[in-house]
């Protein structure tokens, strides 16, 4: 049997350096930089760049990716832990080669794209030259593919792209789009859609608006429009139809990343928390001696710990099966438990700070805000809780009898029938 909770030294020693560079040079970056994304600025090339080298040079660089790509192929457990920390820092994904959502297009464009679409698209991407978009909610839904409206129409050599996507992450910003629309709108939902690449300059799409949350510096969400967008043929990604098995080769490990990052986030509201309690008397004492104080650090650690271990989990069974659909309750549990975490540990952790805890000078707001972000996407959290239900409940039969089958009467009647003979020789003895 094999059993523990420890890093391999090896890799324990890499990660201690992450955490350390994370500190001291990533860190700061989200106080002097604008958008992560915004590849396009000076300020952000230079000084971004050498960093990435660096992480280069540790052979830290897009780890997800396996060697044929430039990466480590490192399982989902080490993932994880390495997101971990990453998550603490805005800047940490994109320094490291495995920002969202350019890790996962970045995984279809390798599985499906065409050798030109990965030279001009691919290569720059993995170099974080250029930053990519994900298009498919669109204004009337997103956890409801049935509703989908934006359609693609076959018209000789070119597919016609019309409709509206809508909360289009880094579409501001992005060189190209994976964008999922109906091709063929007689189809069951999960066949009803395929997947394309789209230029950003492509005649006909428009970005109708940016939308931000409230706490964002700036909007970065697109609403977009595509008028008789016109594209290539082979500016499909996978068969036609086959959206939504294309889309499952960015979801499942990444949903694994998204909550190890959203537990570097929780630990850093945490650590801050913490630090406060310590540092700040009121009535003649620290807080860190008030026992509600001391319970609010109490329960964010225990929640915290629980769902690291669940994640941890989960990425051990994906490293075990290599089959997603295997761990799908699994994965699914962590996406619906990741914002209440979240929202929990950073709502003490505001409140603690008092009057400062709900300033610009803090995260917090920022952090609560973020919790709700990751209740919606990839799926809400009531989706992914019906999952987790179905899956479990297709583990357990029926029972065949009148009362259940752990009907106490019954057990114990069945009981003493299998025991009968034994105690009726200890009753004749006595």
């Amino acid at each position: 049997m094999s059993w523990g909770f420890e890093t391999e030294p090896e890799y324990q020693a890499k990660l201690d350096w992450v955490a350390q560079f994370v500190k001291d040079e990533v860190e700061p970056l989200e106080l002097v930089l604008g958008h992560p994304a915004d590849v396009r600025n000076p300020r952000r090339a230079a000084l971004v760049k050498p960093l990435q080298q660096e992480v280069r040079r540790q052979g830290m660089w897009a780890c997800h990716l396996g060697p044929e790509l430039g990466g480590q192929g490192y399982g989902q457990v080490k993932l994880g832990l390495l997101n971990e920390i990453l998550g603490g820092a805005l800047y940490g994904p994109s320094v490291f080669g495995c920002q969202a959502p350019d890790s996962g297009n970045a995984e279809i464009l390798a599985h499906y794209g065409t050798p030109e679409q990965k030279k001009k698209y691919l290569e720059p991407l993995l170099n974080n030259d250029i930053v990519s978009c994900f298009a498919m909610t669109e204004p009337q839904g997103g956890a409801d593919p049935g509703v989908f409206k934006t359609r693609a129409v076959r018209e000789g050599d070119n597919w016609v792209i019309s409709g509206q996507k809508w909360f289009a992450s880094h579409a501001r910003y992005a060189e190209f789009l994976i964008v999922m629309a109906v091709t063929d709108p007689d189809a069951p939902v999960m066949q009803r859609m395929s997947m394309f690449i789209v230029p950003a300059n492509a005649p006909g799409l428009e970005i109708m608006h940016d939308y931000g949350f409230a706490t964002e510096k700036e909007p970065n969400h697109g609403h977009l429009n595509f008028d008789k967008v016109r594209v290539p043929l082979d500016a499909m990604l996978g068969k036609e139809g086959d959206a939504f098995v294309v889309a499952q080769v960015r979801l499942g490990g990444g949903r694994i990343h998204h909550a190890m990052r959203t537990i570097g986030e929780a630990r850093r509201a945490l650590n801050m928390m913490c630090e406060r309690v310590i540092s700040r008397s009121t009535k003649g004492e620290l807080l860190a001696n008030k026992q509600m104080v001391q319970e609010k650090i109490a329960d964010s650690w225990i929640e915290l710990e629980q769902f690291r271990l669940l994640v941890l989990r989960t990425a051990w069974l994906v490293d075990k099966h290599k089959d997603y659909k295997k761990v799908r309750k699994d994965i699914s549990a962590i996406k619906a438990m990741m914002p209440k975490v979240l929202h929990d540990i950073a709502s003490r952790a505001l409140h603690l700070h008092g009057s400062l805890g709900i300033t610009q000078e803090m995260p917090f707001t920022h952090l609560v805000m973020q919790s709700y972000h990751i209740g919606l996407a990839d799926g809400p959290v009531e989706v992914h809780k019906v999952t987790v239900a179905r899956q479990l409940l297709r583990e357990f039969k029926p029972s065949e009898t009148q009362f259940p089958s752990y009907h106490l009467h019954t057990r114990r009647e069945a009981a003493l029938a299998k025991y009968k003979e034994a105690l009726d020789k200890l009753d004749n003895e006595v």
